[in-house]
């Protein structure tokens, strides 16, 4: 069954719980004669075919009792109850289907969004980046980096990162194009430039995975 396809009880099946219902709330009695199905379709504004298989099914379940000279007699009070508490699970069950696919469906949906959202933002950014490609990164450095009060000269910075220092930040002062000589002291934050994968080349250059 396709997931866009909606759970529907038949006609009849609706008629035959409506007067199973009828006998439990008392408004037939047992003995008591319902409509002849020629009334019943009329009541429902159903096909006499329609009422006859409401019919059939009360009948089979022994909840009513089909004789072609006293036409439909109510006969049994406790398999109506047990015909309208089978039919309300089933229901149950349908409706907490039906509720499921509609929360995974609005879930997917909003994942959708989302997604739309992020696809939006990513290439904002990589418009931006391409009309001013120079938007520096940057980086802290920290006592844990082998870099460590050693200059840019020492460890071959660019060669081993194809970035471009353009400043460092240490306190309250900022050193513009520091050149080869600049050594990365502990808490100088490192602003830098290249290509979109610089960052983590300069990130994996100071604070390498095995070190």
């Amino acid at each position: 069954m396709e997931d866009n396809v909606k759970l529907a009880t038949p006609k009849y099946q609706q008629i035959a719980v409506d007067l199973a219902a009828k006998i439990v709330n008392q408004h037939y009695k047992i003995g008591d004669k319902v409509y002849t199905r020629s009334n019943l379709s009329s009541q429902y504004g159903v096909s006499s075919e329609t009422a006859r298989r409401a019919i059939n099914m009360l009948s089979d379940m022994d909840i009513v009792l089909v004789s072609k000279g006293s036409g439909v007699v109510i006969q049994s009070y406790e398999n109506a109850v047990k015909f309208i508490q089978q039919f309300q699970g089933i229901q149950t069950l349908h409706d907490l289907k039906s509720s499921i696919i509609d929360a995974a469906d609005k879930q997917i949906e909003e994942s959708q969004k989302i997604k739309e959202k992020v696809i939006g933002l990513v290439e904002r950014i990589e418009h931006l980046r391409s009309i001013n490609p120079f938007v520096p990164f940057e980086i802290q450095i920290e006592k844990k980096t082998p870099m460590l009060n050693k200059t840019a000269s020492e460890v071959n910075f660019w060669h081993n990162t194809a970035a471009t220092i353009i400043a460092i930040k240490r306190g309250d002062e900022m050193f513009l194009s520091p050149g080869p000589y600049a050594m990365f002291c502990d808490q100088d934050v490192v602003y830098f430039v290249g290509d979109e994968s610089t960052y983590e080349r300069v990130k994996n250059f100071f604070y390498p995975s095995n070190y």
